[in-house]
C-alpha cells in the first residue's frame, strides 16, 4: 500500500472540514496546507471522508485476548482484528492467559504476537500476584525490565483481597513507575469460590429471580480501602470497570484529596441494567455484574465531569459452549471491542452529556497518559503519529455477533440497533480498515 494518504473533507473532533494528509506514518497537515503539499506527492491515495468525524485511535486499557493457552476463546490476532474494527490502535492485553502473564517470559510472548499480527499495538498487563492466587507478588520488577516494559498490573477476575498483599503490591511498582490495576470485589461479600458465589447484582430482581446477589458494598469497601491504601504509600492506583453510584462518589472523593487514583467504566454498564436478566440469557453474565438504572445514570455522569477517567471494554469473549448453556454455569463476561465506540455515542454523545473532543480524551488520551504511551493517543495535529480512525456518526446498524471479527459471540448487543460506524482506522499511517473492512495488517497479515 501506499505511504501517503490524503484524507479529504473530515471532521476533526466533528469540528469544522479540514484535509489531513499522511506521510511516512505520521500526520504532515491538516488544513489548506494537506492539498497544496499533497499535489507534490507520487503514489498517493485519497480518501474522501466528506461527512466523516476524525478522531485520534481509541486506546483500550482493558482487552482479554485469552492467548496464550485458551485460544478457543480468543487469540491475539482475532481479537487485535476486532480491535482495528473497533478503532483501537492499541489494547492491553489482561494477564488471565494460560499460563498467566506473571513472568517475563510470558508477557515477552503477548508482545511479540501482537508485533507479529500488526493489526493493533498490544501492550501486556502482568499479573499482580502468582497465577492470579492472590498469595504472594509475582515478579512485577522483571516484568517491568523486560522488552515488554510493562507498567500496568492487574489480578482482574480476581480481587487482591489481602490488604497486606494490596500495600506491597502499591510499594513495589512505585520503583519503577507503574501501578495497580484493581478488579474491586470483596470476595468475603460475594462467597466468590463457592457454590454459593454471586450471580447478578444483588437488589430487587435478584430476588425476584433467587439467584445469589452480588452486593454494591463488595466493589465499594475494596475501592475505599484501596484508595486510602495508595494515599498511605504514595502510589498510583486503577480501579477497573466501575459500576455502582458509590464507587463513583468515592473515586470523585478521592480525587478531590489529591490521592492518585484513576478509574474506568465499561459501554455495558453505561448502557445496560439487571433488568435484562429476568430474560435469564446467559450473555448478559458479566463481572462486575450489570448494575440498576440508578447506577448507570451515576456513571454516565462520572464519565461526563471526570470522576471517571477513561472507557474501557473488557472485552471478554468466550467459546460458544460457555455462554449458551445454564445461567448458573455459564461463563462471566462480554465481547466489546467492536461495539464500544456505538455504545460510548449511544449512551454519551447522543445524551448531549460530552461531544466528540471528550469521547477522544476518554477513549484514547487519558488512558494513554495514564499508562504513559507516548505515541498513542496523540492529538490530532501536524508532526504527531499518524493513529486515527475515521467514524460516520450518522450510520446505523444491528449488532450481528456472527459478522465480528473476534471469536467471541457472546455481544449483549445482538439484534439491537447502535450509532456510528468506523469507516477506517489508520496505525502508525497505514490502513487496517478500509471502507468499513479488514484490509491489511502492518506486517502485511490479510483478513
Amino acid at each position: 500500500m501506499s505511504d501517503s494518504y490524503l484524507i479529504s473533507g473530515a471532521r476533526p473532533y466533528g469540528e469544522e472540514p479540514a484535509d489531513i494528509l499522511i506521510a511516512d506514518g505520521v500526520i504532515a497537515e491538516i488544513g489548506e496546507r494537506a492539498g497544496s503539499r499533497a499535489s507534490q506527492m507520487e503514489n498517493l491515495v485519497e480518501i474522501d471522508a466528506s461527512g466523516m468525524i476524525a478522531l485520534p485511535g481509541m486506546v483500550d486499557m482493558h482487552t482479554h485476548l485469552r492467548e496464550p493457552g485458551r485460544e478457543d476463546a480468543e487469540t491475539v490476532e482475532t481479537g487485535t482484528r476486532a480491535a482495528a474494527k473497533g478503532g483501537f490502535t492499541a489494547v492491553h492485553a489482561m494477564a488471565n492467559s494460560f499460563p498467566v502473564a506473571d513472568s517475563a517470559g510470558v508477557v515477552e510472548q503477548v508482545r511479540r504476537l501482537g508485533e507479529e499480527s500488526g493489526w493493533s499495538e498490544v501492550h501486556p498487563v502482568g499479573a499482580v500476584t502468582v497465577g492470579l492466587e492472590g498469595e504472594r507478588l509475582a515478579e512485577m520488577g522483571a516484568m517491568a525490565s523486560s522488552e515488554a516494559q510493562v507498567r500496568m498490573f492487574s489480578d482482574d477476575g480476581h480481587c487482591v483481597a489481602d490488604p497486606q498483599l494490596m500495600r506491597r503490591a502499591l510499594e513495589y511498582v512505585k520503583s519503577f513507575g507503574g501501578f495497580i490495576a484493581q478488579h474491586a470485589q470483596d470476595p468475603s461479600l460475594t462467597s466468590w469460590g463457592t457454590a454459593n458465589a454471586a450471580q447478578m447484582n444483588e437488589g430487587e430482581v435478584s430476588a425476584v429471580l433467587g439467584l445469589p446477589g452480588w452486593p454494591s458494598v463488595a466493589e465499594e469497601a475494596i475501592i475505599a480501602r484501596d484508595v486510602l491504601l495508595a494515599d498511605y504509600v504514595g502510589s498510583r492506583l486503577h480501579i477497573c470497570h466501575v459500576s455502582t453510584k458509590g464507587s463513583v462518589d468515592i473515586v470523585r472523593w478521592a480525587k478531590q484529596r489529591g490521592i492518585s487514583v484513576t478509574a474506568e467504566v465499561t459501554p455495558h454498564h453505561l448502557l445496560l441494567t439487571d433488568e435484562l436478566v429476568r430474560s435469564y440469557d446467559p450473555v448478559y453474565k458479566v463481572n462486575p455484574p450489570l448494575r440498576t438504572e440508578a447506577d448507570a445514570e451515576a456513571l454516565r455522569e462520572g464519565l461526563a465531569d471526570g470522576a471517571i477517567d477513561v472507557v474501557g471494554t473488557d472485552h471478554a469473549p468466550h467459546p460458544t459452549q460457555a455462554k449458551e448453556c445454564e445461567w448458573q454455569q455459564a461463563a462471566m463476561g462480554m465481547t466489546g471491542l467492536e461495539t464500544a465506540l456505538s455504545g460510548v455515542q449511544r449512551a454519551m454523545i447522543e445524551t448531549g452529556l460530552i461531544g466528540w473532543r471528550r469521547f477522544a480524551e476518554v477513549t484514547s488520551e487519558r488512558p494513554a497518559e495514564i499508562y504513559g504511551h507516548r505515541h498513542q493517543g496523540r492529538p490530532l495535529a501536524a508532526g504527531e503519529p499518524a493513529h486515527l480512525i475515521l467514524v460516520d456518526a450518522q450510520a446505523r446498524r444491528v449488532v450481528v455477533p456472527e459478522e465480528h471479527a473476534t471469536k467471541g459471540r457472546n455481544s449483549p448487543f445482538r439484534g439491537v440497533e447502535l450509532p456510528g460506524q468506523v469507516i477506517a482506522t489508520f496505525l502508525g499511517g497505514h490502513p487496517t480498515v478500509l471502507d468499513g473492512q479488514l484490509a491489511t495488517s502492518r506486517t502485511g497479515r490479510t483478513a
